[in-house]
């Protein structure tokens, strides 16, 4: 694993047995652009012939709520009204996903192309739509054609890059996280192993230097989801949190339904056209990224000679496949291609070197059929026994999941892909690819992982901690299970949880939400005593003594609890960064969480010397370290861009809620940007909900500023101050409840 956490296996049909494939091709076939007004007219005939079959509603928060006669028909609508709300983000999302994003961005794109390329194959993705289900490949064709027939109803929009899309590239981008398992490859690793072996023409510029990352604490990813049991609801309904930790505008709202039955709600990534974490009218869930092992790195064995290249394997020699592939990559009006040779052997693609010069490839899961086939079924699925159907397909990989439904169900399943491995090997780092011993020998069963169905807790949580925590003290312990269950441990939004739900109940909507909003900071309650240890043994004579003083007197005094007119909530910040980024290298080294770093093998210098910073800095950007946290930690949204930019002096709403690191259910992820003082959030709490799974299923929800990406929208931002104060509006579920909201309905194609 390497400290890799989730995976794909790589498809059988990327290897070959013989020792050198033809160039993979980088771009597309030409065929008629739908973006140019040159689209063929049976296209446009099918289209048209759809829309009238499609109905847009939107609300008076702008969230379409689409209906079609058929799903393919809701498909198309649903991707016709994304590409409304924001068609950058899907663009973007699919090039990535396919490996193009230099044919936009630059050359500065072309190992992140080249690392999605190892893996994506387009002539591979073709054959796999061709051999789908057909009601499978009626949905991937109405996705194609709702965004086409945007493109064409829309020739104002000029794409960057894909002025038409194909029916089978719903498959390079089939489950909820862009890239998820392939992007956790490092990119250093691949450059500096194909980069040698690959050189460009003299006479063509070197690509773009790859950055290290700044050191500084980056705000953890994931999620929080919470499940009531009917015992402890007020109504006696099942209750469900749905609280993805994600980069604000990832994903957009959205309703579906048709006239066989579909009828779901939540948030759709761009470009994709299932709800990834939402409910129906009987059932919800909700993902949290998995710390379950799902992904393994591979130390061959290469002897070169001449041209021949073979890895060992169980005492024989085998030869390494060799494949051209093409990475385009665009320079002002010009296009150019780096083309590189790439290897693999059986476990997966060459991606670096190690310290010995062993190859190192990776092996991970890629069953995109059955992936979008899962990420479809639950969409519809109404109970547990057509939930777990679609767990039993095990191509969720990188995803804890929370459920809950009106039969008053719960339930917890731990991850959706885990390998069966062979004991005596630290699946943690790189294990010996040269025997037998170290391969996959199949996969764990839903039953085999951590699984509660209706604990006696009457509650179950995740925030992407262990699964060993999920329901309090009944939990199991790590010992019944494979270490490489979870290498996350617990974390302090975990312990935060259990706190807030255990020894409650008569949960509601708002008392629900009431939880998931509590402001405590867990991580300082342990983090604390040592620092106020290494303050009281200071001689008088150091200067921190009466440096800190004050600042030592508010930590003291302070509960721990954020609020906007904190200003101990600003030092603690500020200090538990500084303290973060000094250690958090050596923490890694030593293979210890950075938390239990911080709090038993950090020394007072770097505790005090942290707490100092803080202080120097809070008093040099904002003129007193006695700065409210409101003053500092603020929304702001000034553009539709994907990398949002970021003002001091342009208006912004202050947010009392923090960084997920710190033990804050609700997460802000908030940093400086580009010379600013104040930190300004980018991640975290991104779509929220809380639903009610009684007779009539009632949701209650916010997003992250506003549903449109067009700063002209009126939806561009017109939830950020209920968003900041944790206020929820209304979901217009059924159709009765619609109708009294009703902004605008139209068909795709009326403008």
């Amino acid at each position: 694993m390497s400290l890799l956490r989730v995976a794909r296996r790589l498809l059988p049909a990327l290897f070959t047995s013989v020792g050198f494939v033809s160039l993979i091709a980088c771009g597309e076939t030409a065929k008629p652009s739908a973006a140019t007004g040159s689209a063929d007219p049976t296209d446009v005939a099918r289209w048209e012939a759809t829309a009238a079959r499609v109905t847009i509603t939107r609300d008076r928060w702008g969230i379409p709520h689409v209906r079609g006669a058929s799903d393919p028909d809701a498909v198309f609508g649903a991707l016709y009204a994304q590409a409304e709300d924001d068609f950058n983000r899907i663009e973007v999302n699919y090039l990535n996903a396919m490996g193009r994003l230099a044919e936009a961005e630059g050359e500065s794109a072309v190992w992140s192309d080249l690392r999605m390329k190892l893996f994506v194959h387009p002539d591979s993705m073709r054959a796999r739509y061709e051999a789908s289900p057909d009601s499978l490949k009626r949905l991937m064709n109405a996705f194609a054609d709702g965004l086409n027939y945007f493109l064409y109803t829309h020739p104002d929009v000029k794409p960057r890059v894909l002025t038409r899309f194909e029916p089978w590239m719903a498959l390079t981008f089939s489950e909820g996280s862009i890239g998820g398992d392939i992007e956790s490859i490092g990119l250093r690793g691949l450059r500096e192993f194909y980069d040698g072996r690959n050189p460009m023409p003299a006479t063509e510029p070197r690509p773009i230097a790859l950055v290290e990352p700044m050191p500084r604490a980056v705000e953890p990813g994931g999620s929080n989801g919470f499940a009531i049991a009917p015992s402890k609801s007020a109504t006696g309904h099942a209750l469900l949190l749905i609280n993805p930790h994600t980069s604000f505008f990832f994903r957009a709202e959205l309703q579906l339904t048709s006239d066989e039955g579909l009828n779901a709600y939540g948030a759709s990534t761009w470009g994709q056209f299932f709800i990834y974490q939402g409910f129906n009218d009987r059932a919800g869930w909700m993902h949290t990224s998995s710390g379950a092992d799902a992904i393994d790195e591979y130390a061959e064995t290469v002897t070169e000679r001449g041209d021949t290249i073979t890895y060992r394997y169980d005492g024989e020699e085998r030869t390494i496949v060799r494949e051209r592939i093409a990475v385009p990559f665009r320079d002002g009006d010009s296009m150019h291609t780096r083309e590189f040779t790439v290897y693999r052997t059986h476990h997966g693609p060459v991606v670096r070197t190690d310290e010995d010069g062993r190859w190192i490839t990776v092996k991970l899961m890629q069953e995109p059929v059955k992936a979008l086939t899962q990420s479809w079924w639950r969409t519809k699925a109404r109970n547990l026994r057509e939930f777990r159907a679609t767990m039993d397909l095990h191509t969720n990989s990188s995803n804890n999941t929370i459920y809950a439904d009106a039969d008053g169900t719960i339930a917890y399943f731990h991850a959706n892909f885990v390998p069966r491995r062979a004991s005596g090997h630290d699946w943690e780092r790189t294990v010996d690819g040269s025997t037998s011993a170290t391969e996959w020998q199949g996969l764990h069963t839903v039953d085999e992982s951590p699984l509660f169905i209706n604990p006696p807790t009457g509650w179950l949580q995740n925030t992407n901690n262990w699964p060993f925590s999920a329901i309090g003290a009944a939990s199991p312990k790590p010992t019944a299970f494979p270490a490489y269950m979870d290498y996350f441990g617990e974390n302090p939004r975990g312990i935060h949880a259990v706190r807030v739900l255990e020894n409650r109940s008569a949960f509601t909507l708002d008392t629900l939400i009431a939880v998931a909003y509590d402001n405590e900071l867990t991580a300082f309650e342990s983090l604390f005593p040592p620092l106020f240890r290494d303050y009281d043994a200071l001689p008088a004579s150091d200067a921190r003594k009466a440096k800190l003083a004050a600042p030592i007197a508010a930590l003291r005094a302070w509960d721990r609890r954020y609020a906007l007119e904190s200003a101990p909530t600003s030092v603690a910040i500020y200090w538990g960064e500084n303290l973060w980024r000094t250690v958090n290298r050596a923490a890694s080294a030593a293979r210890v969480n950075t938390y239990a770093y911080m709090e038993q093998r950090a020394s007072r210098d770097e505790r005090l010397d942290a707490l100092a910073e803080a202080v120097d800095t809070l008093t040099a950007h904002f003129g007193r370290w006695e700065t409210p946290w409101g003053e500092i930690n603020r929304f702001q949204r000034l553009t539709g861009d994907i990398v949002q930019p970021f003002n001091d002096s342009a208006p912004s709403v202050p947010v009392p809620f923090a960084s997920s690191r710190w033990g804050s259910l609700a997460a802000f992820g908030a940093a400086t940007f580009n010379g600013t003082k104040r930190l300004y959030g980018t991640r975290g709490n991104s779509f929220v909900a809380v639903v009610e799974f009684g007779p009539r299923v009632r949701a209650k929800a916010v997003v992250a500023g506003g549903q449109h990406g067009n700063p002209a929208n009126p939806h561009f931002a017109d939830q950020a101050e209920m968003y900041a104060r944790g206020e929820f509006r209304d979901v217009y579920f059924w159709p009765e409840d619609l109708e009294q909201a009703v902004e605008r309905r139209y068909r795709p194609g009326e403008r």
